[in-house]
């Protein structure tokens, strides 16, 4: 595969998208791009202000827009917010874009990574937050498992993650590790 093929990090919340993504990039030797702060310097406010001020509608109108100029993009490494390949047209650019590889993790160790955090809008308002993990991660499933490269997290180091995704990107496999 190419020097300046962009990899392109997508998944569910806490499986890694953004300690991996520095991580990954610096081995590189290459740019970093959050796409969540890209989002957040553009609306400038933070994604749940855009979510309550705002609604999901125009942060996913908004996220589409940051996922195109990404994905035109050349030698980079890019962490997507958590549902940006629920839609398929991101999917779909990010895959033109170059490699896309889609983290997942088991709800529990998603659970233990986030629960003491409270940037994510999706479960600011949850009774249950556990409970919402489950049941989101559950719906966005078939369409994580649909994309053709998948690393699980869950039992991996970030280090041990980012030596799976150079395997992936030097030897062009198209496949989970």
């Amino acid at each position: 595969m190419p020097d300046e093929t962009s990899i392109f990090l997508a998944g569910f919340m806490g499986t890694g998208k953004s300690t991996i993504g520095r991580l990954l990039a610096a081995r590189l030797r290459r740019p970093f791009m959050d796409m969540d702060d890209l989002i957040e310097a553009r609306a400038g406010k933070p994604i749940s202000r855009i979510f309550a001020e705002d609604g999901e509608p125009a942060f996913r109108a908004l996220e589409r827009e940051i996922v195109r100029e990404i994905a035109a993009q050349r030698g980079i490494v890019a962490a997507a917010g958590g549902g940006a390949v629920i839609d398929p047209v991101n999917t779909a650019e990010l895959l033109r874009g170059g490699l896309l590889i889609c983290f997942l993790a088991r709800p529990e160790v998603i659970w233990e990574r986030v629960r003491h955090q409270t940037h994510r809008p999706l479960l600011e308002n949850a009774p249950n937050k556990r409970q919402a993990i489950t049941d989101l991660l559950q719906k966005r499933l078939p369409i994580y498992q649909s994309l053709p490269c998948r690393v699980d997290t869950s039992d991996l180091t970030p280090d041990e993650v980012v030596e799976r995704i150079l395997r992936i990107y030097s030897c062009g496999e198209r496949k989970s590790v």
